[in-house]
């Protein structure tokens, strides 16, 4: 890209942010006013170039913690100092009309730093803050070169120190110092190079790649919480393949997500398939496209990706390594790896501090993947539709995702009866709703009516006849409560009756 190109691109971003944020200009004029320095900076600053709109700005200041506050608080209709410690101040200011020949303002998040500068110590979890005295030191402690371009407000002069503006032009990702001393610094840093691989398609400059990989195992002294939080944001990027890749073939992997790269020494049963890693992630991508905007939560539907499919349709098989078995002939096995991979899920989710909700969900999707296999060869009794449905509860529309993008294999014919088998069976499930609240099955007497009928008080005996009359229900469909009581009576005489051993 020419001087002239990067100089067309400067115009339009600064174009860009003076039409959007008529209120930053405003609080860039209020910190002038008191004798102090205000800049837009970060991703707000990338994301102009890249066309993309903010609604929370960062900002970086000559000002302390305690003078930002106060005008802050002039400033805003809120302000808050959790993030003081760090130099951080932030405030909310409300939408303001059109007034003065400016443009109205929409609501606005702010959050103004002082300039610092941040390392780790080598066994430290958490940065010592050194408050910095200039805009060209604080951007140089910034992680990449894209994220160390600044806007000096109000004037909206353009501050990149460190090109910057070539990187972004070119989709490269470099550190504004050495990578080894910026990685140093921050180790959480190689995770976001993962995480901008798959949010912006950028790449690794050689110097960034190559200190990923002599310093991956590094990342062991960052919480589980920050880490988490990047693969949350990778994950949900519109492709995640090659910030996935990033992490598997850097190293990070092995350290944050052993299971997923432990997946590339493993052949697919199928015999199909590069190996289970890449398959792994052609599930991924392909769940991906399954994805309408919006997915079901015990909340009601919530738009945006889904994480939970997501991280199904990328840790489904972690179970195959260690259930491997060679038969005679030269196949290979992977029995139970669905259980065996649901314990691995939960676990991995677990130490990377997932929310409970979140763990049992894919740990349940993950032991239930396989549960359509075999439906094309030996069409289900309606019993077993019915289990299939209350099994899966509230996944039942994330498992069908899951299973659909489960399928990779390149035999057109093969992939059409699986999908004709699926598309059977929805129909199925479908024509059973219209007759039956699948949603909710229950046994057609309950535990009141239970002790009722065989006299007995609370007790293991009424759980016994539960799931009898659960089972009844699951292979005959609902019953007339005389039925079931006939049934029930039937089944406790049997189970009362003194064995012909005695």
């Amino acid at each position: 890209m020419t001087t002239a190109d990067l100089a067309v691109l400067r115009r339009r971003a600064l174009a860009v942010l003076a039409d959007l944020t008529p209120a930053a200009l405003e609080l860039g004029e209020a910190f002038a006013a008191q004798g102090h320095e205000l800049a837009l900076v970060g991703g707000p600053v990338r994301d102009a170039f890249l066309g993309r709109a903010s609604a929370d700005l960062d900002f970086a200041t000559s000002a302390t913690p305690d003078e930002t506050q106060r005008i802050l608080a002039r400033w805003g209709d809120a302000h808050w100092d959790i993030g003081k410690a760090f130099g951080t101040i932030g405030a909310r200011r409300h939408a303001r009309p059109e007034r003065d020949g400016r443009a109205a303002s929409p609501d606005l998040v702010v959050e103004v730093t002082t300039y610092r500068d941040d390392a780790y110590e080598p066994s430290s979890r958490k940065p010592e803050v050194v408050f910095g005295d200039s805009l060209e030191g604080d951007l140089s402690r910034r992680d990449f070169t894209v994220n160390a371009m600044a806007v000096r407000v109000p004037a909206l002069t353009f501050v990149d120190p460190f090109d910057g503006l070539a990187d972004l032009a070119a989709r490269r990702l470099r550190t504004p110092v050495t990578a080894e001393q910026s990685f140093d610094d921050d180790p959480l840093r190689m995770m976001r190079a993962a995480r901008f691989a798959a949010q912006l398609g950028f790449s690794l400059d050689d110097d960034v790649r190559s200190a990923i990989e002599r310093m991956a195992e590094r990342i062991a002294i960052v919480s589980a919480e920050r880490v988490r939080d990047e693969i949350v944001k990778l994950l949900l990027a519109p492709d995640p393949r090659p910030g996935l890749e990033v992490l598997v073939n850097c190293g990070l992997a092995d350290h944050v997500l052993p299971e997923l790269p432990a997946l590339r020494l493993e052949i697919d049963e199928h015999h199909r398939h590069k190996d289970v890693y890449q398959h792994s992630l052609t599930v991924l991508a392909q769940a991906i496209a399954t994805e309408t905007g919006t997915h079901a939560e015990p909340t009601g539907p919530v738009p945006g990706p889904d994480l939970v499919l997501r991280l199904a349709a990328l840790l489904h098989d972690i179970g195959k390594p260690a259930t491997r078995r060679f038969e005679p002939g030269g196949g290979v096995s992977f029995h139970h790896h669905e259980v065996v991979g649901a314990k691995l899920v939960a676990r991995r989710l677990k130490a990377l501090r997932f929310d409970k909700e979140t763990v049992q969900a894919v740990a349940r999707l993950t032991e239930l993947h396989l549960r359509f296999h075999g439906y094309g060869e030996q069409r289900w009794t309606d019993s077993a539709v019915r289990r299939y449905v209350t099994d899966a509860g509230p996944l039942l529309e994330r498992l069908h995702r899951l299973t659909r993008s489960d399928c990779t294999t390149r035999n057109r014919r093969k992939a059409e009866q699986l999908s004709f088998a699926y598309d059977d069976l929805e129909r199925r499930i479908a024509e059973l709703r219209e007759h039956e609240e699948l949603a909710a099955i229950r046994p057609d007497l309950d535990g009141q009516q239970i002790m009722a009928v065989l006299g007995i008080p609370p007790g293991r005996e009424v759980g016994e006849a539960y799931r009898f009359l659960l089972d009844l229900r699951m292979e005959q469909g609902p019953q007339e409560p005389e039925v079931a009581e006939a049934a029930l009576r039937a089944w406790w005489a049997e189970r009362s009756a003194p064995s012909s051993d005695a």
